[in-house]
C-alpha cells in the first residue's frame, strides 16, 4: 500500500475506532496515528490466526484497521487513565 492508503485508511480506522471506544475523537492527528498502528496491529492478529492481514484500501482491511485500532484505543485509554489517576 502507498503512504497515502496508509493515511487514508488509518484516518478511517481511527476515527471509526474513537467513536466505538469512547464516542468522541482524539483528533486528527492521533486518530490517524493510532488507526495506522492499529492496522498493523490488526494485521498482526489476523495473520496471527490465519486470516490475510490489510492488502489495500477496501472493506476488509478497514474492518482490520478498525479492530486494531480499537484495542490499541482501549490499551490507550487504559493506560492513559492509570497514568492521571497516579497509579503508574
Amino acid at each position: 500500500m502507498s503512504l497515502f492508503s496508509w493515511i487514508v485508511l488509518g484516518l478511517i480506522a481511527g476515527f471509526v475506532a474513537s467513536r466505538i471506544v469512547n464516542r468522541t475523537g482524539e483528533g486528527v492527528i492521533v486518530d490517524i496515528l493510532l488507526g495506522i498502528v492499529g492496522a498493523i496491529v490488526g494485521g498482526w492478529l489476523f495473520r496471527l490466526f490465519g486470516m490475510p492481514g490489510a492488502s489495500g484500501l477496501n472493506v476488509y482491511s478497514s474492518v482490520i484497521a478498525i479492530v486494531g485500532a480499537a484495542l490499541v484505543l482501549l490499551i490507550y485509554h487504559t493506560a492513559f487513565r492509570s497514568f492521571r489517576n497516579g497509579s503508574a
